[in-house]
């Protein structure tokens, strides 16, 4: 089945709008043209704007790991969990820090983890 990795879009300006979890609405006036763009339902559902000339930047779990590797984004506090929240491409994650989501974060989606567990593999290839 075909899931959701990334659900994005990026306005004529530039400006990239990204809903990482459902109701995440996002909202942004393009500064070119003062149309309004938006996107809504994080991973759950892909909710956006219709002006015709967004960039869709939506990845998919049926595309090619190296893809996948450059949109999954995993939101981190550091580790030692008192830092801002920051999101963190699974390509630039640490190896260390990917076992650490694996074997702590129960509630993880499987597609996640599924890609987790392919970028491991990924480095073990190269």
């Amino acid at each position: 089945m075909r899931t959701l990795i990334r659900n994005a879009i990026q306005t004529p300006d530039g400006m990239v709008l990204e809903s990482r979890h459902v109701h995440d609405y996002i909202e942004y006036v393009d500064s070119t043209n003062g149309k309004t763009y938006i996107v809504d339902g994080g991973l759950d559902y892909a909710r956006r704007s219709a002006n015709g000339d967004e960039i869709d930047l939506n990845v998919y779990s049926d595309e090619p790991h190296e893809v996948i590797r450059e949109a999954l984004t995993w939101g981190t506090y550091g580790k030692n969990g008192d830092q801002p929240l920051t999101y963190v491409k699974l390509k630039d994650m640490s190896s260390e820090h990917i076992r650490a989501c694996l074997e702590e974060c129960f509630y993880m989606g499987e597609i996640v983890r599924e890609a987790m567990l392919n970028e491991l593999r990924f480095r073990n290839k190269t």
